[in-house]
């Protein structure tokens, strides 16, 4: 690392700029120091860069990128910051700025902020559940698969695309029994359903949606309810598909009705199946890849939207092979 700094070419024109991209006390600055190794000095609105020439346009390229974003109205936030990075390595950071185009604004939120596909498979995963009835959306926690699946169902039923959602997942989980929890079968399978909930509270609020629940609008229940029944006029999400057997997966597909779109999610690294009972996920996804009218999606850990540390823990465990 060379001892003297190398000066970046002028990348800020206003303080505003300066403010949004290196991030509030320099955050979005450690994120390069860490992924690069090197050092960086901010002084003024003068970027100083500790270490190769190589590094120090490579950062240069994507701090404008970011730039371009803030300046199209875009707050920058750490995951934007990762996400550029990634994306130069891919030769793509030229299409950074498609992913805010207004045709992947999906909803806005109960506080107004507009929710939209972050990353480029978030994007294929929105433009996918539009054209197609039956979905699957795989890969690591964190990368959107379950909260988008649920608020573009919200979107679709408020432009009367369908008529109700239901939102379901089989309720096996670490080795836990439920008939030694306390409670009736709601109370019991309700906390493991609360990712679907709080997708829900964030696009309706509690209120509405309690009141959309109350009025089968909404239905949110254990896998083991979808049994002999067919789903018509609706939008149906299958979280945690991982966990299925290959019978609860070929009932639950079986249930699509007329004018209803299924959304299948799971993340195939985490089976809580006791062996050697088969997953019914990924099952599925050896014998329908390729039927005409199935997509499959498959995040990666650039797609993690979560804390940037999220992100790290799963490259870490995928490096471990366990």
């Amino acid at each position: 690392m060379s001892k003297d700094p190398i000066k970046i070419p002028a990348v800020f024109e206003t303080i505003d700029e300066t403010i949004s991209v290196v991030g509030h006390h320099d955050k979005h600055l450690k994120i390069f120091e860490d992924y690069y190794h090197v050092d960086i000095s901010l002084r003024g609105d003068q970027l100083y860069v500790f270490g190769d020439e190589k590094k120090a346009e490579i950062i240069r390229e994507v701090l404008l990128a970011l730039v371009d974003l803030h300046r199209k109205g875009k707050e920058i936030t750490e995951r934007d910051v990762l996400y550029a990075i990634k994306m130069n390595e891919q030769h793509r950071l030229k299409e950074l700025e498609s992913l805010f185009d207004e045709r992947y604004k999906i909803i806005k939120t109960v506080q107004g902020k507009t929710i939209y596909a972050k990353t480029f498979n978030q994007k294929d995963y929105y433009r996918k559940i539009q054209d197609n009835d039956l979905v699957f959306g795989m890969g690591p926690a964190g990368t959107g698969k379950t909260y988008l699946a649920v608020v573009i169902g919200v979107a679709l039923l408020k432009k009367n695309i369908v008529r109700k959602i239901i939102l379901t997942r089989p309720v096996v989980e670490a080795g836990e029994n439920l008939g030694f929890l306390p409670g009736d079968l709601k109370e019991k399978v309700d906390p493991y359903l609360r990712p679907l909930y709080d997708a829900l509270y964030d696009v309706l609020g509690l209120e509405q949606t309690e009141k959309m629940i109350e009025r089968g609008i909404i239905e949110i229940a254990p896998l083991a309810y979808m049994r002999g029944r067919t789903l018509e006029d609706a939008y149906i999400i299958l979280d945690e598909a991982q966990n299925t057997t290959k019978q609860q997966m070929k009932m639950f597909l079986t249930r699509l009705g007329f004018n209803s779109k299924m959304v299948v999610t799971g993340d195939e690294t985490q089976i809580d199946l006791p062996k050697p009972v088969k997953s019914g996920l990924k099952h599925a996804k050896e014998i329908l890849h390729g039927v005409k009218g199935i997509e499959f999606v498959q995040f990666e850990t650039v797609d993690v939207v979560r804390h940037t540390l999220v992100q790290k823990i799963i490259e870490s465990y995928e490096k471990t092979g366990e």
